[in-house]
């Protein structure tokens, strides 16, 4: 039986949070002079709602879960992070990743004293849920694991992963960046199965709202008031929470979007089948394609000198000669394309 006592730092267990102006006030009436704040320039003299309630309700109707079992914070990387400090004791503890995987998850361990062990994926990009268990020691406090994944754009099977978190006194960490564009299912209506699994999801992906910096991880009630104690007081601007609304009031509009990056996905398969110098196209459950190239490197460089960003995953463990490619509009897309028949034709006339 899962029970958080039992994995929290004592110390985080013990203290108590800092309580803002805005936590024992709540209305949005009155005169305000609790805060020592700028009685000029409204509205962005006050501070935020420190719990982002207004968001946290509209999206709790959205994902059909409590708005108390939603956590918002500057990216995902700042849940990353707050899991790390508050259930890792550093220099003792550990966490077990998927390999490869997003790379920020080693950093916040690395930045938290936490050992970070890496688990291979097989060479199919399947999950080996045997040497994930294998690597789960007492030490082990979190499991990690991307899906759809990044680099390699695949969701995992949701049995495999639950059956990770069968029996795991730890934290099963599900970020699901890109679960918009995949045709599975959000795990999130699994919490009430699993009081040990937190799911991470972000507004910067499917909503387009990378720059305004906006994360969400959906976990027990218990997980997420221990998230709300140790975080910054006022963690999301009141820029933020700002355009958050607006977006959650246009579900249909993302929704368009994902659509037509889906489409676009396809028709981009299509065009980079017939190049000579396509050797593999992985299967993608993203917004992006993992592209195994002949000549990567140059191409990769190519594309940069003709002002084209790719990523170039080559130098990743089993991304060797892959470039990963995020799904632009109709326009960019058809840019890459072009640059790459071109850079094929040299190649070409090179071996001529």
């Amino acid at each position: 039986m899962f029970d958080l006592k039992k994995i929290i730092r004592k110390n985080i267990d013990r203290m108590l949070p800092y309580s803002s102006a805005r936590d024992e006030y709540k209305g949005q009436e009155g005169v305000f002079l609790d805060a020592n704040e700028n009685p000029y320039n409204a509205p962005f003299n006050r501070y935020p709602d420190p719990l982002q309630t207004a968001i946290k309700e509209k999206l709790g109707k959205i994902k059909h879960i409590e708005p108390d079992q939603i956590f918002l914070g500057n990216g995902s990387d700042e849940a990353i992070d707050l899991l790390m400090r508050a259930f890792c004791e550093p220099g003792n503890d550990s966490v077990v990743s998927i390999s490869p995987s997003y790379g920020m998850y080693q950093v916040a361990a690395d930045t938290n004293d936490v050992n970070f062990i890496k688990v291979p994926l097989n060479s199919d990009f399947s999950l080996n849920v045997r040497a994930l268990k294998n690597a789960i020691s007492e030490t082990v406090k979190i499991v990690i694991i991307c899906s759809p994944n990044n680099p390699t754009s695949n969701c995992f099977y949701s049995e495999d992963i639950l059956d990770i978190a069968k029996g795991f006194d730890g934290l099963l960490v599900v970020d699901e960046a890109y679960i918009d564009f995949a045709p599975h299912k959000s795990l999130i209506s699994e919490l009430l199965d699993y009081p040990n699994l937190v799911i991470l999801q972000t507004f910067s992906k499917a909503w387009g709202l990378a720059g305004i910096r906006l994360g969400v991880a959906y976990a027990s009630k218990e997980i997420i008031s221990v998230l709300n104690k140790i975080k910054y007081p006022y963690n999301v601007n009141v820029l933020t929470q700002n355009i958050a609304l607006k977006a959650l009031d246009k579900l249909h509009e993302k929704e368009n979007w994902v659509k037509n990056i889906l489409f676009q996905k396809s028709i981009m398969v299509e065009k980079l089948k017939a190049f000579d110098i396509v050797d593999h196209i992985y299967p993608s459950d993203a917004n992006f394609l993992l592209v195994k190239f002949k000549f990567n490197n140059e191409l990769f460089k190519y594309l940069i000198d003709n002002q084209i960003v790719t990523r170039d995953r080559s130098k990743v463990s089993l991304c060797e000669g892959c470039i990963r490619i995020t799904i632009g509009n109709e326009s960019e897309n058809r840019i890459l394309i072009e640059a790459i028949s071109d850079f094929e034709s040299d190649i070409d006339l090179n071996k001529n």
